[in-house]
């Protein structure tokens, strides 16, 4: 046992067991018919990043105010992981992403990515590693990689996400830290520094000889892409390797993406949001500009949004009917957003969770069981398991 309270899923598909008392939790609308919902465990503080453990009926679980912790599957027992960097736990900053090594754990390293801070006060975006021993239940050697310049007076938009990519590379992003510089002075306009970006970078670091800005003495040789206000999500399509994201708008504006190399994006120069509490449009619309790429999905000014956090592609044998489909967390909508996908042709479908009162924060699929895994973003949260009822 430790900080948290074990929340271990007991007997039928709908009930918890929580400090020996049992409950029942209600399934909303939409998409969850014959769909059973368990609480994994709970007690996590602002669960920011869940990972499966490769091979294993476990899950890493990060938190943002920088806990680390290891939760079992199958009986709901979590167990904090020692040597975390330190982090900067403000406004939305924290312990954010994590992500294991392709071959781990042949090659033990685990990535994190979080917000640090200067002896000024000032914060930014980082990415490191260390190696990670399970049953010792530690992070070794914990080295930062990467640290975005410059640091910035602002709790706001650090990203970040990071994933490996079918080349091998590491791919982080990073937010525009809340910049209200609309224009071609704003941070993700400027390709000095990696704010407003997408980073690709060597396992170890170094950035790869083939990164598509070698050769442009006026953008950052690290850059992949550029031109993004705040990708809380980011994965790789299982069958086309392609980089989706997932970006937060400004009043609405939330998009997904397919992450072109070399690319501008677009924000703030085109945007499909407005300047917030007002119908003032940001930057120009898509179709009016051919130097920057459109998201696949959108939601203009005035449609709700879709405040979106983390994001995974089913696959998995448990929902047939759901093979290929993207699932996108949404925050202040409060539920699972389910997405059907065919090439660029994207559309929403079937809500989940619904009426549960969740800022959904990460969804990912367990490989070998295809349960689908949510995390809750809330100061007692759970981690919530979706099986076939």
């Amino acid at each position: 046992m430790n900080r948290r309270t074990i929340l271990a899923a007991s007997g039928g598909a709908l009930s918890v067991t929580v400090a020996g008392c049992a409950g029942v939790l209600e399934t909303g609308d939409g998409g969850d018919d014959n769909l059973a919902v368990e609480e994994v465990a709970g007690g996590f503080e602002h669960p920011w990043s869940l990972s499966v453990v490769p091979d294993e009926s476990r899950l890493l679980v990060t938190e943002r105010e920088g806990y680390l912790s290891v939760l079992d599957l199958d009986d709901g027992d979590v167990e904090d992981v020692d040597g975390t960097p330190d982090v900067y736990a403000e406004g939305q900053g924290g312990l954010l992403d994590a992500a294991f090594h392709p071959e781990f754990p042949d090659e033990p390293w685990l990535y994190l990515t979080y917000a640090t801070v200067d002896g000024d006060g000032e914060s930014t975006t980082a990415l490191g590693r260390g190696e990670l021993d399970l049953e010792a239940g530690s992070l070794e050697g914990f080295e930062q990689l990467y640290a975005v310049e410059p640091f910035v007076d602002s709790t706001q938009h650090y990203g970040s996400r990071v994933v490996f990519g079918d080349d091998g590379a590491v791919y982080a992003t990073v937010g525009d830290r809340g910049s209200k510089e609309f224009g071609l002075d704003h941070y993700s306009q400027d390709t000095s520094t990696a704010i407003g970006s997408t980073l690709r970078l060597e396992p170890d670091g170094s950035i790869p000889d083939d990164n598509p800005f070698l050769d442009d003495e006026d953008v950052l040789d690290e850059l992949y892409s550029y031109g993004h206000r705040n990708a809380q999500g980011m994965t790789v399509h299982p069958e086309t390797g392609e980089l989706w994201q997932s970006e937060h708008g400004e009043e609405d504006g939330d998009m997904l993406r397919i992450v072109e190399a070399g690319a501008n994006h677009g924000w703030p120069i085109a945007h499909y949001g407005c300047e917030y509490g007002t119908d003032d449009p940001v930057g120009d619309g898509f179709d009016e500009r051919d130097d920057v790429v459109d998201p696949v999905y959108y939601w203009e000014c005035n449609s709700g949004g879709f405040p979106p956090a983390g994001m995974s592609f089913y696959n998995g044998d448990a929902f047939e009917e759901w093979e290929g489909d993207l699932f996108v967390g949404n925050l202040a909508g409060e539920y699972l957003g389910r997405f059907t996908v065919d090439g660029t042709d994207v559309e929403e479908v079937d809500p989940l969770l619904e009426g549960q009162g969740w800022r959904i924060r990460d969804v990912v699929t367990h490989p070998e069981t295809g349960a689908l895994y949510v995390a809750v973003d809330d100061a007692d949260a759970p981690v919530v398991r979706l099986t076939p009822e």
